[in-house]
């Protein structure tokens, strides 16, 4: 009797009490408290379906507004043509980089339902990365040109070599970090404020006023650079939370 007693082992545990006998809960000091499956569910289907969206179409708004450094209106930017582009390429390499498996967010064996919201998921995120590439693109002039073409060398580059995830986040984010410093800090500087005579501009500060008439860069406000330095970081967001795969829900809640 006593050898028995003594192979008994004493858990230091905590009983959470609940209506559910099935869905009793015993939590061990220090480790993980198990979570029961349709409250896990529903917390998945929280973030897939209304916390991704909501954030990939916050920077779909946001990547496009400016700010005039004249009177200080709310001025709308549409997206290049390159941008939708741009945006169609980085969704290639996410699938070639297995970011995003088509075959976890699209089956027949799903529900309509399912299917179609998946789609929507997918829609914002193209959205959001097509104003994204608008938000770090100069609008107009040579500028426009060489930021284009410094995107298109690495996309393109990309799509005909091996590399892995990490290699693709990496070179994305040196040359995301790269285009909006050249566009809210460099050109931004090198941009003759608004609202003053070319003869002003001239006897005030000629060399940036030349700057500004050779390059065609566009007078907007400072403030435009924290709008978009949030949608970017916004879109890094997403990103991270953004599953490769939708399958694997209902594999990790049973």
């Amino acid at each position: 009797m006593n050898d028995s007693l003594k192979k008994i082992e004493e858990v230091d545990a905590e009983v959470i009490e609940t209506d559910d006998e099935d869905a009793l809960l015993i939590r061990e000091t220090g480790q993980p408290q198990r979570v029961a499956p349709e409250i896990h569910e529903r917390n998945v289907h929280y973030l897939h379906y209304v916390l991704l969206p909501f954030v990939f179409l916050t920077v779909a708004m946001l990547g496009g507004v400016r700010i005039s450094g004249l009177d200080g209106a709310f001025v709308f930017v549409r997206p290049a043509l390159v941008c939708l582009i741009f945006a169609a390429i980085l969704l290639v390499l996410f699938a070639r980089s297995r970011v995003l498996e088509l075959d976890g967010w699209f089956s027949e064996s799903y529900p309509m339902t399912k299917n179609v919201a998946n789609a929507f998921v997918i829609a914002t995120l193209f959205c959001a990365a097509t104003q994204v590439f608008n938000s770090l693109i100069p609008e107009q002039g040579l500028a426009f040109w060489i930021v284009a073409f410094c995107f298109f060398w690495t996309l393109w580059n990309n799509l005909f070599t091996d590399f892995d995830t990490q290699k693709l986040f990496r070179s994305l984010g040196a040359l995301f970090a790269l285009a909006f410093l050249s566009k809210y800090l460099l050109l931004a500087n090198l941009t003759a404020p608004a609202g003053r005579t070319w003869f002003e501009a001239l006897m005030e500060n000629p060399g940036q006023e030349a700057v500004t008439r050779l390059l065609d860069l566009p007078r907007f406000s400072g403030a435009t650079g924290y709008i978009q330095f949030f949608a970017v970081a916004l879109f890094l967001l997403g990103l991270y939370l953004f599953p490769p795969r939708t399958d694997r829900d209902q594999d990790s809640i049973r």
